[in-house]
């Protein structure tokens, strides 16, 4: 075993290497700046030239300052000690001395590859295989791989016991950090898979898929910027808690050019944080939804006219409701409803001429009578109550008094009372954004202008409509598309769901992460039929993560005696890590419960280093936020979760209120709290009022 002497002579060099490092990335930060104060002042030059050179130079220095800047925490994590006596040292980016001689390899870089590939059974020309553990700038550990050890110099010094098992030992705080310094092969496989196509990674719980994914992305950006970085990058994860735990994955990679967004962020205009009770969120996110939909946004609202009557010369001309559906449905057979917007004026003015007979008014002809028709107030107001413009939001808004009336039979009433319900506060749900964004598609758009080609009479041409104030918006359906999509916790999202991330990736590449396991939405088989139609025939890559580094052993034993009883065909990892600590199973009585939730999350906190998750039912929540508030008020370590919000994090310690309750809440219940005892890494207890989660067979 190597003397800590010796060990700290290693630190010592090692620290003198990262320091010259850190000296020319200082010094390529001093110039970036100077170029982006450089660019400014080509702005006074007098002449357009000098504004359009100004802002590419700002631009690009900014860009390179602020991945300069990114990556400046922990920049030096890695060296590579070949047979040929070469050293090769790996960083989150490249760094070139002032002679341009490389310093350190961007670890996304071909000549980096091999950090994670060599094994010992195939050390591909490395001996030693050194991790750097920095904080900050400062090296304050190392840990080495000798993978070839009859390739080894007599002096070489070999440090610590590896860098994956020191790296799976330490305490979660909330926030995902980068792994780039342990990938391992199987990883490092699916993060280097070929940009073309989907790539499906998938595994167990604890296997690294999302942090193996959000890799991926940074690789991608390194090999292929300028298509990525033009068409961007959308990472979704499954909630805004997520989001906040991964955020700052990619930048500490290097990467500041990506999208992130929950399930409920994805439409710009829309936000939502809260999900629906269970029997509503499954129909909104239902297939069946879709022809809902459509008829909202095709069929004549309650509060449109009917009829219209117009009095010309000796004419009385009249389009009642029949020959107003009759218009209604050829409109819609040429464009989507806001799209024939422009058109409707033409269309009626045409219906009516055509009903002209008499002699004074066909004296005056086609083009006198439509002068005069849209002159006439009465009918511009006719035109604007029959098809006025209609947006998504305020459509979505009308959903819980329509509901009954567009679902023609897709719901059973169960649904459509939970629906209504639903809709009662009149903010959306994360389930609902996906609804939001179909309409979006159904309506359109207005064009600006009506196309000249067109056969609409020059005196509609600039037909004007009054303008509604304060009408919500999202953003043109032109600018959602993305040259890369990468959805995490895939196998939660429904049908709907997978609709709305698949018009982001019509022309894209994916990642898709998931485990079918783990799944919180009930019917498989029609969510796998959207993942199909959003993918469009895309070829897909597919990789299988096997090792489970999150949860100790004893922790992922429990959930998988849990997942063979109620999860049939559940991809089960292989644990690799043991602690001596057995998860804890209380029962308390009824009236004792809440009490024994917070004691237990106190004794926690004292016993982890880390952060603490407290997960309830929905049904608890108000209680358990009542009963923790001065904990959560003075330890910003621990969290109160619903189950689906545990979806992608990970906690030092655990504790599952009620487990009974959290498997009924839902058709999926079982998987969801399948999900709940695999967010542990090191100590997880439950407590409830019954234990039969433990004992019975699931239904």
């Amino acid at each position: 075993m190597t003397s800590p002497a010796a060990a700290q002579r290693e630190i010592a060099s090692e620290q003198s290497y990262v320091d010259t490092v850190y000296e020319r990335l200082d010094a390529s930060a001093d110039v970036a700046r100077a170029l982006v104060k450089e660019g400014y002042a080509r702005g006074h030059v007098g002449h357009e030239g000098g504004l359009v050179e100004r802002d590419a130079m700002v631009f690009q220095a900014t860009r390179r300052l602020t991945a300069l800047n990114a990556a400046h925490d922990g920049l030096v994590f890695g060296r590579l000690d070949l047979t040929t006596g070469e050293r090769r040292y790996i960083g989150r980016i490249g760094v070139r001395d002032a002679d341009r001689e490389i310093l350190l390899i961007d670890w996304r870089a071909p000549a980096a590859s091999v950090f994670y590939q060599a094994t010992a059974a195939d050390p591909a020309g490395v001996v030693r295989r050194r991790v750097l553990r920095c904080s900050g700038s400062t090296v304050v550990g190392v840990e080495d791989d000798l993978l070839d050890a009859g390739s080894a110099p007599d002096d070489m010094v070999v440090v610590g016991e590896g860098a994956l098992l020191a790296s799976m030992s330490r305490a979660r705080d909330a926030a995902m950090h980068s792994v780039v310094a342990t990938i391992q092969k199987e990883q490092d496989d699916a993060i280097r898979a070929p940009s073309r196509g989907a790539t499906i990674i998938g595994g167990g719980p604890g296997t690294g898929k999302t942090v193996v994914a959000l890799h991926r992305a940074a690789y991608l950006l390194y090999t292929e910027r300028r298509r990525f970085e033009s068409g961007g990058v959308l990472v979704v994860g499954p909630s805004s808690v997520f989001m906040a735990y991964i955020e700052r994955v990619l930048p500490s990679l290097g990467e500041t050019s990506v999208t992130l967004r929950s399930l409920g962020e994805v439409v710009d205009g829309v936000k939502s944080r809260h999900h629906d009770e269970p029997v509503a969120a499954a129909a909104k996110g239902s297939a069946r939804m879709v022809r809902v939909l459509r008829r909202l946004a095709t069929e004549a609202a309650p509060d449109e006219p009917t009829e219209y009557r117009y009095f010309y010369k000796d004419d009385v001309l009249r389009l009642d409701e029949r020959r107003l559906a009759g218009l209604r449905r050829h409109l819609l057979h040429q464009a989507s409803y806001n799209r024939a917007v422009p058109r409707v004026p033409a269309v009626l003015a045409e219906a009516l001429w055509q009903q002209v007979n008499g002699e004074r008014a066909l004296e005056k002809g086609r083009e006198g009578f439509l002068e005069e028709l849209v002159d006439d107030h009465r009918f511009i107001s006719f035109v604007e109550a029959w098809w006025p413009e209609r947006d998504a939001v305020e459509m979505w808004g009308s959903l819980r008094e329509r509901i009954t009336d567009v679902a023609h039979g897709a719901f059973r009433r169960e649904e459509l009372e939970a629906l209504t319900a639903s809709w009662a506060s009149g903010s959306p749900s994360i389930e609902d954004v996906p609804l939001v964004d179909e309409l979006r598609y159904l309506l359109g758009e207005v064009p600006p202008t009506v196309d000249e080609d067109a056969d609409v009479p020059k005196q509609l041409m600039s037909f004007e409509r009054s303008e509604r104030e304060n009408r919500p918006s999202t953003r043109s359906i032109e600018d959602d598309g993305y040259a890369h999509v990468l959805v995490d916790e895939a196998q939660d999202l429904s049908p709907m769901q997978w609709r709305m991330v698949g018009r982001r990736g019509r022309h894209a590449s994916w990642t898709i992460v998931g485990d079918p396991a783990q799944s919180s939405w009930p019917v498989a088989a029609e969510a796998e039929q959207a993942r199909l139609e959003a993918l469009e025939g895309k070829p897909e890559h597919r990789f299988r993560l096997s090792t489970n580094y999150r949860n100790s052993a004893e922790i992922y034993d429990l959930a998988a005696d849990v997942a063979r009883r109620a999860i049939p065909g559940a991809d089960l990892a292989d644990g690799v890590r043991r602690t001596g600590e057995q998860p804890a199973h209380l029962e308390v009585p009824r009236g004792g419960l809440l009490t024994a939730v917070r004691e237990e999350a106190e004794k926690l906190l004292g016993r982890v280093e880390g952060s603490v998750a407290v997960v309830t039912p929905l049904a608890l929540r108000g209680a358990l936020e009542r009963e923790l508030a001065p904990v959560l008020a003075s330890h910003d370590r621990m969290r109160l979760l619903d189950a689906l919000d545990t979806k992608g994090l990970e906690f030092d310690a655990v504790v599952a209120a009620e487990p009974d309750l959290l498997v009924g809440e839902s058709e999926a219940g079982w998987r969801t709290f399948y999900v709940v005892l695999t967010r542990a890494t090191q100590l997880l207890t439950t407590i409830g009022t019954t234990s039969r989660w433990r004992t019975e067979e699931p239904s």
